[in-house]
């Protein structure tokens, strides 16, 4: 379904190829980089500390949980100051990164019985810590927010995973990093239904305050429902005028209103919408994002197409406004 071009737009003042490293994207990330390649652990708390919003801290420790080696730093720290959340929820989101590497992003049919033993040890470490940190700390969003991916890749089921959420958005009603999290626990892929899974992206998306990122949820559902069609239903489906209409709903209360506040999502939220406009071909509609993204991009979701790159830069020159 995607280009096998790669490259720029072309012509003059084409824009360059789309970068999807965050600390491209976003470089006001790079310190906390610098931090954690050093082993710096006063420097990455300091950064993390500072950072005004519980959004941008669940962003930063994910990304910092994905950092090969940073294990041992956490390790260190979470010994070294066992009443901090910090550290553990790293530690602990760590843990689900080396597990998660170790089981794959197959489809559990393809997973062989001992990954699944060590995936799931993995997470069950990260579970023994989150557990004293939430009943710690239960205002805490990252913790509650890794919690969601244990549940899920220990196959809690969708009503520990929907208890844990419910935990969470009492004290943060529209934490965007738990609602993406949650949102792929109600997938069916994931024991839930397509039902669940769009109710719950437009009751979160009707909830939430004008301009929160929670509407890109919306465009996510409608990306995955896609993946699970084959041709030419799923083209079908993603052209659908309801399909249409609901993603322009969804953009226009969240990451197209005036209110917007981007933090540190609205890569993701934009692309979200980018991608599910183009593979309906409303290509206007996608021009609104693209024109906003630049040739910035995150691999969720581009990454479930064939070839994320050239796909970007083929919407990106269907759409309209960015030609």
């Amino acid at each position: 379904m995607s280009s096998t071009t790669s490259g720029s737009d072309g012509g003059p003042g084409a824009l360059p190829s789309p970068s999807f490293d965050p600390y491209e994207t976003l470089p006001e990330l790079v310190p906390l980089r610098t931090a954690a390649r050093a082993r710096d652990w006063p420097a990455v708390r300091a950064y993390l500390t500072a950072l005004d919003s519980a959004e941008k801290l669940s962003y930063a420790i994910g990304l910092l949980a994905e950092t090969d080696g940073t294990e041992g730093m956490f390790e260190q720290a979470a010994a070294d100051r066992p009443g901090d959340p910090l550290p553990r929820t790293l530690l602990a989101d760590r843990y689900v990164r080396i597990g998660w590497d170790i089981r794959s992003g197959a489809r559990a049919e393809h997973v062989s019985r001992e990954q699944f033993d060590q995936f799931h040890d993995w997470l069950r470490r990260a579970e023994r810590i989150l557990i004293e940190v939430c009943a710690e700390q239960p205002q805490y969003a990252p913790a509650w927010t890794v919690r969601l991916t244990t549940a899920r890749g220990l196959q809690l089921g969708q009503s520990e995973a929907q208890r844990r959420y419910d935990r969470l958005s009492a004290h943060h009603p529209a934490h965007y990093p738990a609602q993406t999290q949650l949102l792929q626990q109600l997938c069916p892929k994931w024991g839930g239904s397509w039902d669940d899974a769009h109710g719950f992206a437009r009751r979160a998306t009707t909830a939430a305050p004008d301009g929160a990122h929670t509407g890109a949820l919306v465009a996510v559902a409608h990306i995955e429902h896609w993946l699970e069609l084959d041709d030419p239903e799923a083209g079908a489906y993603m052209r659908g005028l309801p399909v249409r209409d609901d993603l322009r709903f969804a953009a226009e209360v969240s990451v197209l209103h005036p209110d917007y506040r981007p933090g540190w999502h609205w890569i993701g939220a934009h692309g979200a919408f980018a991608m599910a406009f183009s593979l309906g071909g409303h290509f206007e509609d996608a021009a609104r994002h693209f024109a906003r993204l630049g040739n910035r991009a995150t691999e969720f979701p581009w990454q479930y197409l064939s070839d994320p790159k050239a796909t970007f830069v083929k919407y990106r020159k269907s759409a309209p406004a960015t030609v």
